[in-house]
């Protein structure tokens, strides 16, 4: 019988999936939480445009994990608050979320559907993960790869770039001082995350 999993950051639960993905020794007993401390966490949104180019930082994002009772993953669910979306710059930060159309479409959602992994050396892997991501009130197939590390200190560290273009979603790509300003449709989510 299934068992689900529900954990509301990215920094207490959803690292576990990646490490059980790549070492096939997820450590997960019962549906309780787990405190994971990462020693670094971060995920970025990556732009340009005609006049310089731009990132922004994911400040929240919150998972849904299902393992059947064998420990064997059957479901992952990302979401990720559009407005958790932040440049640091209020301008920047309100034509992202205009662009998203964010009260009718709030959240950005990746599904898992499959996931594949490589044995690079003794240490490293890398991982192909397939779902499909929604947002801005469409849904596309995507597939992207992450390598996971052991660190000298035994640390583990996980790496990876997602490409996207935002028309692929209908997207309009963002533009400013009437027009002058206009972002380029491709952007990169970043990740990099190290944890004991």
């Amino acid at each position: 019988m299934a068992m689900t999993i529900i954990k509301k950051e990215f920094s207490n639960y959803c690292i576990r999936l990646f490490v059980g993905i790549v070492f096939f020794t997820a450590n997960v007993g019962n549906a309780q939480d787990f405190e994971i401390t990462p020693q670094n966490l971060t995920v970025s949104i990556l732009g340009t445009s005609n006049v310089h180019d731009w990132e922004m930082k994911v400040t929240k994002i919150n998972s849904e994990l299902t393992l059947s009772s064998s420990k064997q993953i059957t479901s992952l669910v990302v979401k990720i608050p559009v407005i958790s979306i932040k440049s640091g710059k209020g301008i920047m930060d309100e034509k992202t979320y205009d662009a998203f159309d964010s009260k009718k479409n709030p959240n950005i959602v990746f599904q898992l559907t499959e996931a594949s992994s490589i044995k690079l050396t003794d240490k490293d892997s890398e991982i192909t993960l397939t779902g499909n991501l929604s947002m801005a009130g469409e849904t596309r197939k995507i597939s992207f790869k992450t390598v996971c590390k052991t660190t000298k200190t035994g640390d583990y560290q996980l790496k990876g770039n997602v490409p996207l273009k935002m028309t692929d979603f209908k997207i309009k790509p963002p533009t400013a001082m009437l027009g002058a300003m206009k972002t380029g449709d491709a952007v990169t989510v970043k990740f990099d995350v190290s944890f004991k």
